[in-house]
Order: C-alpha cells, then structure tokens, then sequence
C-alpha cells in the first residue's frame, strides 16, 4: 500500500474539501434544524463528479479509485454527515448497478446517477422484521405472463422520498419453486408503491430516512440485476463497500470534532493534553485502517470483507468516542441541542448502526479470523 496519495487522489480530495468549505459546511445547522433534504447540495457534489468517484468514465464517473472515494466521504462528513451518507449510498447503489448490471440496465441508469438528474439513489434491503438478519426478509417477488409482482415493506431507507432509483431485494418464487433472494431495478414513480413519512431521527436530519411499501408493484422481466436468486451475494458485496463509506462518515464525522474542540482550546491545557492527543492517534488508526480497506478494495483484492468491518467497527466506536470527549472537554455550552458538537454527537450514533451494526461487525471478523487465520 503505498501511504503517498496520488496526483488524483488529491485532486478529489481538494475539491470536496472546497464545495464543503464554500457550501455544504456554512449551512449544515440550519439544514439539521430544518430536516431540508440537501437537493442543491447533492447537485454540486454530482457537478464536481463525487456522486460516482469510483464509477467509469464513460458511465459520467470520476475513475478515481476507492481511496479516493474515501477521502470525498471523509471531506463532506467533515461538513455535514447527513449529506455525506447520501452521497456514500449513491456511490454504492451506482457501483452495483455498474458492475451487475446489463450493458442497457448501466447505460440507462448510471448516468443518471453520476449526472445529478437523479438526486440519489436508495439501497432497498432492510426490513421491519430483519435488519441485520437480511436472510429473514419477508418481501417476495412472484413471476407473472410479463414480468414480476413485488409485495412487501421495506425500513429505513436512505434518499427512499427522493432516490431516481430503488434497487430492492426480495424472496422470489418461480413455477413454485423458491431459488432464493433476488435483487430488482424499480422505477420509485410505479403504481403500488408508498413511501412511509421520514423518520424522527436522533442525528443526520438532513438525509431523508422513510419506509417503504410495495402492494402488487409490477415490474418487467428485465428489471433483475445480476443472476436470478444470487441477490444475497450482491448484498453482501456491496456492505462491504457500502462499510469503507460509513468508516469515511466516521472518520469525518471525529475530524470535525476535533476541530471544533481545537478552536476552543481543548489540548491547551494539561488537564486535558494527554486525553486529546490520544483521540488525535485513535482517529489517525481508523483512518490508516479504513483507507487500507478502500485500498485492498480499489487492487481488487477478492477479500476485503474482513478489512472493511474492521475499519468500519474502529472508525465509529471511534466517532463516537471522539465527539463525547471533545463534547465534555468544551464543557456545558457545547451541550446545547444547536450547538455544532452536541449536533456531531447525534450524527456519529447511527455509524455503529447501519451498514451492518458495531456487533454484527465483530462476528464477521470472528468467522473470517476462523476461517482465514489473522494472516
């Protein structure tokens, strides 16, 4: 892994750093009082190609790589997690659908997606019944004279009020037969579909979180992505990717806390030099740890499973941590609802959460350190 970040690595970096800075940063706590769904902002991150960082060129992506991408989500975390998970989810839901999909189901809808004509795209797996047990889904997908019928709920889903594109995973049937979970592209405008109103979330207002329900929705026949009853597999491809994404929010999400912290002078003082300094090494480990799973990811390693749920456990344990600390060393005005660092503290909560839960991380690298050994 070479630690030296490439001409173009900085070039993405620098200019997420330079929207975040003149646009995304200034507003972050009116769009969290508001709730506002950043749709302008969203906009300039597609203008500046950061909607489809590791998607190709000739899809209207960028081509940077998965270190790149990792250095976008920190950036925009930095400014505003809210906006930054939006941004992540696009840049997973673009990836499966550029890598699984037909050459008609790419050109179709991954430019849409890196252009901004559709302000994100929603990742359709969970349910009320099964979150981090995805195999226990209850959506079925039944075969029909012209295509497939989907009947189910789906829960917390990012960008599900505004997303160009729903990529849904469902229990399919087939002559009676059940070959397993199936993934389907769906058109969000289909008749049957409702979306649940958003979720009152502890942080990341910002970004729209809803239900969704989907009573007797038609779809077409080719409306399958990737091979009939392989959705499982795409699913667990695309979390690992989707992890290094939410390790990068994280790691934003702690730089920011330490810059505010710094400015009002945490680390000045002895009673607190040693403790700050030591949030400062644990936010550099997670970001080592994180942009080497981005790059075992980016060289096509055939395993970086293990890697991204160790960078994505580190990487919010740590936000989590780091925004606490800084909270209580500001000390009691830094505790106010409006305040930017009580605002960090709510946002870093749902890192351990979603893309696979600080818990299910730990079982992951438990069955592959089994499997594999610690080599």
């Amino acid at each position: 892994m070479n630690l030296q970040l490439t001409p173009t690595q900085r070039d993405v970096q620098a200019r997420a750093r330079e929207l975040c800075g003149e646009h995304i940063a200034p507003r972050a706590l009116l769009r969290d009082a508001s709730a506002e769904f950043p749709l302008d902002d969203l906009r300039r991150l597609a203008d500046a190609g950061l909607m489809g960082v590791n998607i190709a060129a000739e899809l209207g992506g960028l081509e940077a790589g998965v270190v790149a991408y990792s250095l976008a989500v920190q950036a925009v975390a930095k400014a505003d997690p809210a906006v930054a998970v939006t941004m992540a989810v696009n840049n997973m839901v673009g990836e499966v659908l550029a890598y699984f999909g037909t050459d008609a189901q790419k050109q179709e809808l991954v430019p849409k997606m890196t252009s901004g004509e559709f302000s994100s795209g929603s990742f359709c797996l969970s349910e009320p019944g099964s979150g981090s047990d995805a195999a226990g889904m209850l959506t079925r997908a039944t075969r029909t004279s012209e295509g497939w019928r989907i009947n189910g709920t789906k829960a917390w889903i990012t960008s599900g009020a505004y997303a160009g594109v729903f990529l849904v995973w469902a229990q399919t049937s087939v002559d009676g037969e059940d070959p397993g979970i199936s993934l389907f592209i769906v058109d969000p405008t289909l008749e049957g579909i409702s979306v649940g109103p958003p979720e009152e979330k502890m942080g990341q207002h910002a970004s729209n979180t809803v239900s969704l329900a989907f009573d007797d929705v038609l779809i077409p026949a080719d409306a399958v992505l990737g091979e009939l009853g392989k959705g499982f597999r795409i699913a667990m491809m695309a979390l690992d990717g989707g992890r290094i994404g939410i390790a990068s929010q994280s790691i934003g999400i702690a730089d920011a806390a330490l810059e505010l912290a710094t400015e009002a002078g945490v680390g000045k003082h002895p009673q607190s030099a040693d403790a700050f300094e030591m949030m400062h090494a644990r936010v550099e480990a997670a970001r080592q740890l994180t942009l080497r799973a981005a790059w075992l990811k980016e060289s096509g390693s055939s395993n970086f499973s293990r890697e991204a749920s160790m960078a994505k456990l580190m990487a919010s344990e740590v936000a989590n941590e780091v925004a606490r600390q800084c909270l209580a060393l500001v000390g009691p005005a830094a505790a106010a609802y409006d305040h930017p660092l009580a605002k960090l503290v709510r946002d870093a909560r749902v890192t351990r959460i979603y893309e696979g839960t600080s818990e299910i991380q730990r079982v992951v690298i438990a069955r592959d350190l089994i499997r594999n050994g610690a080599a």
